[in-house]
Parts: C-alpha cells; structure tokens; sequence
C-alpha cells in the first residue's frame, strides 16, 4: 500500500540514523517500527500495583495513652 506520510523532523532523523545503522531501507525500517508500536499497543495494561495496609496499631490490651503504663507493661518497672 502507497500512502503519504509527514514526519516530525526528530521522527524523520531517528529512522535515517536507523537505516544507516541497520543497512535496511527506510521503508523497512519505517514497517519494523510501525508494526512494533502497534503491537505493543495491543498488549493488555497491566493490573495496578496495590498495596495492602497493615494495621500497626497497639496489640490487644495495650494503649497508648499512658507512656509510663505502656512502658512498664513492655519493658517492666526495672526500666527505669
């Protein structure tokens, strides 16, 4: 198939500097890059990363609304 087509200019020198490069034609060149950003378009989108939360709260039974008590229940009245 015949079809005109304009390049950005970057576009246009990344493929030269691909021809030379490679020794293929441009036309070549142009039809492997094509048809790889086609089919990686095709590829499914990855599920999202999620992160589960953990609960880092106080073990059962422990608060922390008294420091000393909280201490002196973790680490014994000899702390101090």
């Amino acid at each position: 198939m015949r079809t005109t087509l304009s390049l950005d200019d970057d576009v246009a020198q990344l493929l030269a500097k691909e021809v030379r490069r490679s020794g293929d034609s441009f036309k070549e060149v142009v039809n492997r890059f094509l048809r790889a950003g086609l089919m990686a378009s095709k590829r499914p989108a990855r599920k999202p990363f999620v992160i589960k939360p953990w609960d880092l709260g106080p073990p059962s039974g422990l608060n922390f609304d008294n420091v000393e008590d909280l201490l002196d229940t973790l680490e014994g009245p000899e702390r101090r």
